[in-house]
Order: C-alpha cells, then sequence, then structure tokens
C-alpha cells in the first residue's frame, strides 16, 4: 500500500505510541518515497505470532556501481521505544551474501540496533547506517539467468510438495546431470522417527519418482527402517551410503546432535561438527539441490540457523 497517513493511522489502532510512529514515518517517506506498508503476520524465533506493521522499499546504495537494495523493517507495537526487525527482500535473481551485518536468511544486523535509544535512534537514522554498512560489504549479488531459473524451479518443486500437489512429472532436470531415469528424486537423511514419517508423508503424496533414506545410525537397521520393510514402499530406498542420493532435487536433513552437551555452546558445536560431515558429502552428490532441516521448534531451529551460519563460506 502507498504511503497515506490515514490509512497508516487505522492500521496502527493497536499501537502503544501510534502518533510518535507515524511521524518517524512520514519523515521516512519524505526522503525515501518508494517505501510502502502492509500489516502482515510476523512469526518470531520462539514460534509466537503477532501482526506488525511492514516496512518495505528499496535503498541507494553506491558499490562501484549504483544498487537499489530491497528492505523489509518490521515494525514492533512498542515502536519507538524498540528497534524494527531488519530483513533483506531479495528478488528471484539475488542471492545473500553472508557478512558482518547479514545473515543467511538476510536478517540484518548493526550497531545502530543494538543501541537503540528513543529518541536519539530513529529510523531515518537506522536507513542511512544501513546504507553506510552496505557501502562497505554489498549484501547482496546478482544470480546469473541459469541459477536464477533454477532457483525459481527448485522453490516451486518445494512448494508443490509442501501443497500435496501429485503432478510433479517435471521433463527438465535441474543441473543436468543424470538422474538414471529418476526425474524426482528426494533422499532423507536419518532414520530416526522424523525421517521415518518424512519418508511416509512424501511416498503418501507422490510428490517424488524416487525416494532414498540415508540411515546413517551405527549398526544393525533399527525399527524404523524395519517399519519401512513391511510396508514394501515402491521406489523407496535404504542406504548407509552417501552416493545413493545422488542428483536429489531435495535433501531433508532430519538428524540433530546433543553430544554430551552440558551448554547451549556444547549443543551448537555438537552439531556443527555432525553437520560437517554431512553436507559436504550430500553437496558432493548432488550440487543443485536444497537443502531443508526439519527439527522441533524453539530451541533447535535456532540452533540449526547458528549451525548453518557456522558453515557457510565468509
Amino acid at each position: 500500500m502507498a504511503f497515506s497517513e490515514e490509512a497508516l493511522r487505522k492500521q496502527l489502532g493497536k499501537y502503544k505510541f501510534r502518533d510518535l510512529t507515524i511521524e518517524e514515518l512520514k519523515n521516512v517517506n519524505k526522503t525515501y518515497p518508494n517505501f510502502t506498508f502492509s500489516m502482515n503476520t510476523y512469526t518470531f524465533k520462539d514460534g509466537s505470532q503477532k501482526d506488525l506493521l511492514n516496512f518495505s522499499g528499496t535503498v541507494p546504495v553506491k558499490y562501484g556501481n549504483s544498487y537499489n537494495i530491497p528492505i523489509r523493517l518490521w515494525i514492533l507495537d512498542s515502536h519507538p521505544f524498540a528497534p524494527p526487525i531488519c530483513f533483506l527482500k531479495p528478488t528471484v535473481n539475488m542471492g545473500i551474501s553472508v557478512g558482518k551485518h547479514v545473515d543467511a536468511h538476510g536478517r540484518i544486523y548493526l550497531p545502530y540496533l543494538q543501541n537503540w535509544s528513543h529518541p536519539k535512534s530513529t529510523v531515518l537514522g537506522l536507513i542511512r547506517e544501513m546504507i553506510a554498512k552496505f557501502e562497505e560489504e554489498l549484501p547482496l549479488y546478482s544470480l546469473s539467468s541459469s541459477d536464477a531459473a533454477r532457483q525459481s524451479e527448485l522453490l516451486s518443486y518445494i512448494a508443490k510438495i509442501t501443497e500435496g500437489e501429485t503432478d510433479l512429472k517435471s521433463k527438465s532436470k535441474i543441473g543436468g546431470g543424470k538422474t538414471e531415469g529418476c526425474i524426482n528424486k528426494i533422499t532423507i537423511v536419518g532414520a530416526g522417527e522424523l525421517g521415518i514419517a518424512c519418508v511416509l508423508a512424501v511416498a503418501a503424496k507422490g510428490t517424488a519418482d524416487k525416494v532414498v533414506l540415508l540411515d546413517l545410525s551405527e549398526g544393525a537397521a533399527k525399527g524404523g527402517t524395519m517399519d519401512l520393510d513391511i510396508f514394501a514402499l515402491p521406489n523407496v530406498e535404504i542406504s548407509k551410503d552417501f552416493s545413493a542420493s545422488a542428483d536429489s532435487k531435495v535433501v531433508v536433513l532430519t538428524v540433530n546432535s546433543l553430544g554430551n552437551a552440558q551448554t547451549y555452546l556444547d549443543v551448537i558445536q555438537s552439531n556443527v561438527d555432525l553437520f560437517r560431515g554431512i553436507i559436504p558429502a550430500i553437496s558432493h552428490y548432488s550440487q543443485n539441490t536444497v537443502l531443508l532441516v526439519a527439527s522441533r521448534p524453539a530451541l533447535s531451529r535456532t540452533l540449526t540457523l547458528r549451525v548453518f551460519s557456522l558453515l557457510l563460506p565468509r
């Protein structure tokens, strides 16, 4: 929605300091008239949700050339006494450059946010610092047309899996590799209860021509894989060899490790060590796959994000 003070006032009906918030956003709109707003549901790290003002637009950044960097600011209902939650908003032909101020999910972290204090801190001041930091380290890069097309196709495929569509017999092959007659292949890593549930769900929806279950447990197969043998599901292969996952469109990671963890950092390190042994092997056999991490909410999801941030190249 284009900027309108009257419409914004209606949207911010439940905000504690509505007038102060409106004045701030009016000042932003004078400098950056391309920004639009809407009320959307934001999901916090603990899984709770709240309807918040979503303020989106582009900011000009000079990094050799001039770029318009798309950003999204979530304005909390306690604004201006609490800082916005900031994200990049890349288009389909943009990739995120993970760095000092941006994580793999596009969340923006700045000293200005950490030191937020009303009335000294403002959204306009935040955007100015954002531009300054982005001019030191550009947060986005352009994907090649083939990369963008592949990303779009993969995201569409994942969306169809989620929606339970069964007409997924695409004739195109992502990455151009041989698939030995298997067009849509999904690999599930981990033969625990969650891994077995994922295999059964994918098989029931008919969303893959072949499903591979990588059982990384030591010793003989346990109850879960025995259950699959009993079901005798067609097109489901159980293996302990990473090569069985070759040319997968999607790889679902259902494994996690607590080890002998005594602290939060111990848990992170344990999972870093686990993923260091899995991800390189998966990427070796399926270079163009999409990795999905299936985990319990709250703590496990947070650990997953931290683990991937540690594994991603700098």
